[in-house]
């Protein structure tokens, strides 16, 4: 009896516990169910005209991943319902610039990997036209329909980042919070130009741009600068007098201004240029409008 009592026990794992009670129940409340496709495989069996058959990744791995890059991003709550599909142009008073933008992200979106040589968009204008919305809607695009890797940033605390890891107090490094930037297959970068330049801000902004651009990454940007050259750029024989200067000081301040006239030259290689005018969509909804920008 003993020896058949001693066969017919359970065999428990060094920690005590049933195996059997570890095994999730698929049938109680919160716990997810197997894919109807794969039983929770991930695969699938293909057949083939001619009766080949093959295993292929099923639909629920692709949207497991998908979320997860999505997740990666870093896009912010606040941007997390922005998609290219409901991206609005058809509201009463819009301006015809929004459905150029919103033609140009999708052309973007269709030649990804096709087109190589790594062009973005640049999106201008005013405040409330809905750039950052059309930024991440492309973004979100890209990672769930081609399987990039993307990454949303923006640019104030970008350089806030960079600068607290001079800090010899915080283990971040420059290099450490940089090198996501610079090899993301897809970057949105926010709000571009909205740090007063300076001798380091241009020379940071320089780094990025120019390492994305070597490595011709798609970057999508936006601003609310208009995509001119510096307004203190002017070869007048009398730009030094005290009347042009004046006259220079008043005039409104360009992504030239705020990144220098290098750079914004070289965004025009890097990116499409798109100017979306329109009103404030936050004057639209307090006015009874409801648009999601």
């Amino acid at each position: 009896m003993a020896s058949g009592a001693h066969r017919d026990a359970t065999p428990f794992p060094p920690d005590g516990k049933n195996p059997d009670e570890q095994r999730p129940d698929r049938s109680a409340p919160g716990v997810p169910k197997p894919c109807a496709l794969c039983g929770g495989s991930g695969l699938r069996v293909i057949v083939r005209e001619d009766g080949a058959q093959f295993a292929a990744e099923c639909s629920c791995q692709i949207a497991r991943k998908a979320e997860l890059r999505l997740r990666r991003a870093r896009i912010p709550a606040r941007y997390a319902h922005c998609e290219l599909e409901n991206f609005e142009t058809r509201f009463h008073g819009a301006d015809g610039t929004l459905t150029k933008a919103l033609t140009a992200a999708r052309h973007i979106a269709d030649s990804f990997r096709v087109e190589q040589d790594g062009r973005g968009l640049l999106l201008t204008g005013g405040i409330g036209v809905g750039k950052t919305h059309l930024a991440v809607g492309l973004l979100r695009a890209l990672i769930e329909q081609k399987g990039a890797v993307g990454l949303f940033c923006d640019y104030r605390e970008l350089l806030k980042e960079i600068q607290h890891s001079y800090n010899p107090q915080v283990a971040a490094t420059e290099l450490g919070i940089l090198r996501p930037i610079f090899e993301a297959e897809v970057l949105v970068l926010d709000e571009l130009g909205a740090v007063r330049p300076t001798d380091w801000v241009w020379d940071t902004v320089a780094h990025v741009l120019n390492t994305r651009y070597n490595h011709q990454r798609v970057t999508i940007i936006t601003t609310n600068y208009p995509n001119d050259p510096p307004a203190l750029a002017t070869n007048d024989a009398g730009e030094h007098s005290p009347r042009k200067a004046a006259a220079r000081a008043a005039r409104e301040e360009t992504l030239g201004d705020r990144i220098g006239e290098r750079m914004r030259s070289r965004l025009q290689q890097m990116c499409i240029p798109v100017w979306m005018q329109g009103r404030d969509f936050r004057q639209r909804v307090s006015s009874g409008f409801s648009v999601g920008f």
